[in-house]
């Protein structure tokens, strides 16, 4: 997971767990349209400096500027941007509150945490709520954007550190209600469930097992079918789960 993953620079399509009622976020074609961007931060000069960065991207455009949680809210509401960029310590709501009140709704935007705590339960409690992913304030450019066009496709960019340590405590939580569901899938369905928990995208599981990208999705629908798992972060949570018990 950036979850990129294996727990290298990975990404995993993911979402949040006790599993929310939020829906899916709808992927983007890169090629299409350029990532339209939301920034929640109460600090001015950052959030001016992260809307210029962001605007050296051609694929990328800042629509709006939020001082605070209520403010983030109500431009998610109007202006339906892909991204979110959030802040985690707002006043007038902060990012968890706007996390919340984003899965309630069911909204579609991408949220990607962007926060100077180095707490594992901070993250923890950012990813149960739906971030998408989540960039340290410390960190390098290069890994904003990256983390920005990989939720933006559908994906989930966490640090690969963090991102382990989230999935094993998810895993640990729901080890007893859904891991052996793991146990219903074919033998190449496992190999697909272990390589999602990787951090694995599509293609690149498509290259690891010599098949085209087409089979893999059609294997994960099956997978999604048999295990009841509701995205990509549930199943790895799963698969992570099963390991954990055979071991």
């Amino acid at each position: 997971m950036f979850i990129q993953t294996p727990f290298r620079e990975s990404r995993i399509p993911l979402t949040t767990l006790p599993v929310s009622s939020r829906q899916e976020q709808r992927p983007i074609s890169m090629d299409d349209k350029q990532i339209q961007i939301v920034i929640a931060d109460d600090h001015a000069v950052l959030r001016e400096s992260l809307a210029t960065l962001l605007e050296t991207q051609h694929d990328m455009k800042v629509i709006g500027k939020a001082t605070n949680g209520h403010e983030a809210l109500l431009l998610v509401q109007e202006h339906h941007p892909d991204v979110l960029l959030l802040d985690l310590f707002m006043p007038e709501s902060n990012g968890f509150e706007v996390l919340r009140v984003l899965d309630r709704e069911g909204s579609r935007v991408a949220s990607v945490v962007l926060t100077g705590s180095d707490s594992q339960m901070d993250y923890l409690q950012a990813v149960r709520l739906g971030a998408r992913g989540l960039v340290l304030k410390a960190d390098d450019p290069s890994k904003l954007f990256s983390a920005i066009r990989s939720v933006a496709t559908g994906e989930l960019w966490f640090p690969p550190d963090i991102a382990q340590g989230v999935l094993n405590a998810m895993a640990g939580e729901n080890r007893s209600e859904k891991a052996g569901n793991i146990s219903r899938l074919s033998e190449r369905e496992r190999q697909i469930a272990q390589l999602v928990s990787n951090g694995m995208r599509n293609r690149d599981i498509a290259s690891e097992l010599h098949i085209s990208e087409n089979t893999v999705k059609r294997h994960l629908q099956s997978i999604f079918d048999k295990t009841g798992a509701r995205d990509r972060l549930e199943l790895a949570v799963m698969a992570i789960g099963e390991i954990s018990k055979a071991a």
